[in-house]
C-alpha cells in the first residue's frame, strides 16, 4: 500500500511538473494562434466599447467566443477606462496583447507592445447621428406608415437571418423599412468588415478627384521601384489584380490574420509581398491590398494630419456620415479593408451615395463616372468590380448570374463584410437593402432571399 501510494504521489507530481512547465513555455514562447487571438479579442472589445458603447466582458463573451472557437474561450479581457486600453491574454497571463482607443480613430492593436506608438494619432471626433427631425437622409425622421408589408418581411427570422442587428430598407432615396436586433438600435455604430474595402475605393475616388491621385498611375511605393511591383497601377489595386501574394484564409494563422494582429505598420507588411503574377491579370480577394490602397492616397494627401482628417472631411460629413469612424492601425493607415464603423442608417447614406453616381445633394464628390466603374465588372474576374464591390451576393462560389437565380436584377451589386454584414444596391429599383448581423458564414445565410421578398413586396 505504501509503495502504491508513493507511486501515485510520484505520478501526480510529474503531472503537475508537466503542466506548470507547459503553462510556463506558453508564456516564455507563445504560439503565434494565440497572440493572433489576443490581438483579435482585444481589438474588437476595444472598438465595442470604446464605440459602441457596450461592455467589454459581453462583447468577449458574444462577438468573440459566441462563434464557436474552443481557443477563443480562454481569452479574458481588462479594460482600463482611464487610459482607454484593452488588454487580452490566454488564461489571464499567456500572449498578453493591447489595444487603444483614440479620438476619432477608434482602436488599434499594439502588438509591438509599444504603448506609445499610436498615442500621437487623432482626428476629428463623429459627431454622431444628426438631431434634425426633416426625414431621411436629411434629418433622422422616418416614415414607416405606408410599407407594413415591408415591416413583416424584414422581421421573418428565415429572412433576416439568424444574428440579425440591423436592417434598413431605402427605396426612392428614403428608409421605408427598418429592424433592429435585441440591444441595437438606430444610434449604435456597426463594423462593416470588409464593406470597408468599398469606402477605401470611393476615398481613394475623391482623391483622384482633388487632382493627386489617378487610376493609371504606377510607381507607387519607393520599395517597389526595383523590380515587377513598380508596374503596379491604382486601378489594379481597386480590382484586386494587383499580383500580389496575399492569403486571405481566416481559419489560421496567415498573411490576413498575422497582417490585423500581429502587424503595427499593416501597410508595409502588405506591400512588401512577393509578386506572383503580372499585374492586371489575375484576381486574388486580398485584405493587403485595400490597406496598400489607404497608405497610397494618405501619401497622395501628403501631410500625415490632413490625410487622418480626410476620411471625414471629403466623404463622411459630405453625406451626413455623422457615425461613421475608419480606424487605422499603430502607424497611422487607415485599416481599409476592415474596420469602419457606422450606424446601419449611415451604411444606407453610403449605398444611397453609390446608387446616385457619387453624388450628394447635387454635390459631385467622387469623379464623373467614377461610382459606375465601381460596379463594373474587373478584367480579371466578372464577379468582383472595378472599385472593390461585389457583382454577385454572398455564396461558397460566388459566379456570374448567382444573383437572378432569386430574382434580382442584373444591375444589383454589393457590399460584403466578414459574419454577415451586406449592403444590396440596385439602382434599377432604386433601392438599397442594408443588412447588419453576427451570421457566421458556416451558417449559410443568403440575403438575396431577403432582398428578392422586398422586390417583389415594392414592385
Amino acid at each position: 500500500m505504501w509503495n502504491l501510494r508513493k507511486i501515485l504521489v510520484g505520478l501526480l507530481a510529474l503531472v503537475i511538473t508537466g503542466i506548470f512547465g507547459a503553462v510556463l513555455y506558453l508564456y516564455l514562447v507563445p504560439p503565434t494562434l494565440l497572440r493572433v487571438g489576443a490581438g483579435y479579442s482585444s481589438k474588437i472589445v476595444c472598438s465595442a466599447t470604446y464605440l459602441q458603447g457596450r461592455d467589454p466582458n459581453e462583447v468577449l463573451e458574444t462577438d468573440v467566443q459566441a462563434p464557436g472557437n474552443p481557443v477563443l474561450r480562454a481569452f479574458k479581457v481588462n479594460n482600463d477606462s482611464a487610459t482607454g486600453r484593452v488588454r487580452s491574454a490566454f488564461l489571464w497571463v499567456i500572449a498578453p496583447m493591447t489595444s487603444e482607443h483614440r479620438p476619432g480613430l477608434g482602436c488599434a492593436a499594439l502588438p509591438d507592445g509599444d504603448l506609445a506608438q499610436a498615442g500621437d494619432q487623432a482626428a476629428p471626433a463623429a459627431p454622431g447621428p444628426g438631431t434634425s427631425q426633416a426625414l431621411w437622409p436629411e434629418g433622422t425622421a422616418v416614415d414607416l406608415r405606408q410599407h407594413g408589408d415591408l415591416a413583416q418581411i424584414i422581421a421573418d427570422p428565415a429572412l433576416a437571418g439568424p444574428g440579425m442587428r440591423a436592417t434598413v430598407v431605402v427605396h426612392h432615396g428614403r428608409i421605408v423599412a427598418e429592424s433592429y436586433g435585441a440591444g441595437f438600435d438606430p444610434q449604435m455604430p456597426l463594423l462593416g468588415w470588409s464593406m470597408s474595402k468599398t469606402v477605401t475605393a470611393a476615398l481613394a475616388g475623391t482623391v483622384i478627384k482633388a487632382g493627386k491621385l489617378r487610376l493609371d498611375q504606377d510607381r507607387l511605393l519607393t520599395q517597389w521601384d526595383n523590380d515587377g511591383r513598380a508596374a503596379i497601377t491604382v486601378a489594379q489595386l481597386l480590382s484586386m489584380s494587383s499580383g500580389l501574394h496575399f492569403n486571405e484564409d481566416y481559419g489560421d494563422v496567415s498573411d490576413v490574420t498575422r497582417m490585423l494582429y500581429l502587424q503595427s505598420d499593416m501597410a508595409g507588411f502588405a506591400a512588401s509581398q512577393t509578386l506572383d503574377h503580372q499585374p492586371g491579370t489575375i484576381f486574388n480577394y486580398s485584405t493587403g491590398t485595400a490597406m496598400i490602397l489607404s497608405r497610397i492616397w494618405q501619401n497622395a494627401i501628403g501631410d500625415r494630419q490632413a490625410a487622418l482628417d480626410w476620411p471625414r472631411k471629403a466623404l463622411f460629413a459630405p453625406l451626413g456620415m455623422g457615425s461613421a469612424v475608419f480606424e487605422t492601425d499603430a502607424a497611422g493607415t487607415f485599416v481599409g479593408g476592415s474596420y469602419l464603423y457606422a450606424t446601419a442608417r449611415d451604411w444606407a447614406r453610403f449605398g444611397q451615395f453609390l446608387l446616385q453616381d457619387g453624388t450628394w445633394n447635387g454635390r459631385q464628390i467622387l469623379p464623373e463616372g467614377f461610382a459606375a466603374m465601381m460596379h463594373a465588372p474587373s478584367q480579371a474576374d466578372a464577379v468582383y468590380g472595378q472599385g472593390m464591390t461585389w457583382l454577385a451576393g454572398p455564396a461558397p462560389d460566388q459566379k456570374a448570374g448567382d444573383d437572378q437565380a432569386y430574382g434580382l436584377p442584373a444591375d444589383t451589386y454589393w457590399l460584403e463584410g466578414h459574419d454577415g454584414q451586406t449592403v444590396a444596391v440596385i439602382p434599377s429599383a432604386d433601392l438599397v437593402v442594408v443588412r447588419m448581423g453576427l451570421t457566421p458564414s458556416d451558417l449559410n445565410y443568403r440575403p438575396q432571399k431577403l432582398v428578392a421578398a422586398l422586390l417583389k413586396a415594392l414592385d
